[in-house]
């Protein structure tokens, strides 16, 4: 499993060792069973942003915080100058870079997200989270699953959206997609 998941995993069990709360209490909070949580919190399975976000304004911790390990420290503004926000790579196909890891009590979370094409018969995994979401196609062209409908957005095309529905994307045409993606 990739390193930065091992690391993610790594703090989500100690996050829940300083709150002293039960894999059964965090497994609730994620809609997951005991087992799949466990397994997230072992570093075994992939950690979806939706979930870090659910557990994140549940236990009032950063968001960037359980993603990268680093706590914001600024208030007033903070920069992210091209090309250098923190990222993880989930796995090979999702890249996350945050653009505002480093100002403390966000209201929303923005990320530079780049999805790389998979197979056309890959289904696409949904998932969900409180909150809204805007996403806005810089490069490539997407295959965003809404609830059950699919939408295509162009470069250019942004759409806000209700994150509690489920939802996933999909780079199409065999090139990666690159988004702005604010998660409120």
């Amino acid at each position: 499993m990739n390193e930065q998941i091992k690391q993610i995993a790594e703090r989500l069990a100690g996050l829940r060792d300083v709150l002293d709360i039960t894999p059964e209490e965090v497994s609730r909070v994620c809609n997951l069973s005991v087992e799949e949580y466990l397994r997230l919190e072992s570093g075994e399975t992939d950690i979806s942003v939706s979930i870090l976000h659910r557990i994140a304004q549940t236990y009032n911790v950063e968001l960037t915080t359980l993603m990268f390990g680093d706590e914001p420290k600024m208030n007033t503004y903070f920069i992210t100058r091209k090309g250098k926000g923190v990222a993880v790579e989930r796995t090979k196909a999702y890249k996350y870079q945050s653009l505002a890891a480093g100002f403390a009590g966000r209201k929303a979370d923005p990320f530079l997200v780049t999805v790389h094409p998979k197979p056309d018969n890959e289904p696409v995994y949904l998932n969900s989270h409180t909150g809204q979401e805007y996403n806005l196609i810089l490069e490539g062209r997407m295959l965003l699953r809404i609830n059950g409908k699919d939408l295509t957005l162009d470069e250019g095309d942004s759409i806000y959206f209700n994150s509690e529905l489920p939802h996933g994307m999909k780079a199409l045409n065999g090139e990666k997609v690159r988004f702005l993606a604010i998660i409120l």
